[in-house]
C-alpha cells in the first residue's frame, strides 16, 4: 500500500505562486540588505572602524549581520532616514525659494517699466530719459522703488 505525496510542484498553479513568493522574498531580502549598508555609511555617530566592522559583519555572514544590525540599531535607523528626507525637502524649498524671488525680480522689472512707459505716455519725461531709464532698468541696476 503506496500513497503518493503530492507537492506543491506537482499542481501548475501552486508551482507558479511558489515560485513567485521565493522571488518575492529575495527581493525583500536584498532591498533590506542594501538599506543596512546605506545606513551604516549614512550614520554619524558610528566611527569608521565600527563601520567596518558591521560591514564585514554583514558581508561575511548576511542574515546573521543585517538581522542584528536591525535589532540593534534598527529604531535610530528610521530617525536617519527622516532626518534626511526632512533635510532634502529643505534644501527644496530653499531652492524653490531662491527661484521664486529671482522671479519676482524679474516681474518687478517688467513692472518698472510698464510705469516707465505710462510717464513717457503722459509727457513727464522724454524720450531720452525714458531710454536711459530702460537701460537702467534692463541692466539690473535700476531700483525698483515707488
Amino acid at each position: 500500500m503506496s500513497a503518493q505525496t503530492y507537492l506543491a510542484y506537482d499542481f501548475p498553479l501552486l508551482s507558479a505562486f511558489w515560485a513567485m513568493l521565493w522571488f518575492f522574498l529575495w527581493i525583500m531580502w536584498f532591498v533590506l540588505l542594501f538599506r543596512v549598508v546605506f545606513d551604516i555609511f549614512r550614520d554619524d555617530s558610528l566611527s569608521g572602524g565600527a563601520k567596518t566592522g558591521w560591514l564585514v559583519f554583514c558581508i561575511v555572514l548576511p542574515f546573521l549581520g543585517v538581522f542584528v544590525y536591525v535589532t540593534a540599531r534598527g529604531k535610530n535607523m528610521g530617525r536617519r532616514e527622516a532626518a534626511q528626507a526632512r533635510a532634502q525637502q529643505e534644501a527644496f524649498d530653499s531652492y524653490v525659494r531662491e527661484t521664486a524671488k529671482s522671479g519676482e525680480n524679474r516681474g518687478s522689472s517688467v513692472d518698472e517699466l510698464a510705469r516707465l512707459s505710462e510717464i513717457r505716455a503722459r509727457g513727464d519725461i522724454s524720450d531720452e530719459e525714458f531710454r536711459r531709464a530702460k537701460e537702467l532698468v534692463l541692466s539690473g541696476s535700476g531700483t525698483s522703488g515707488p
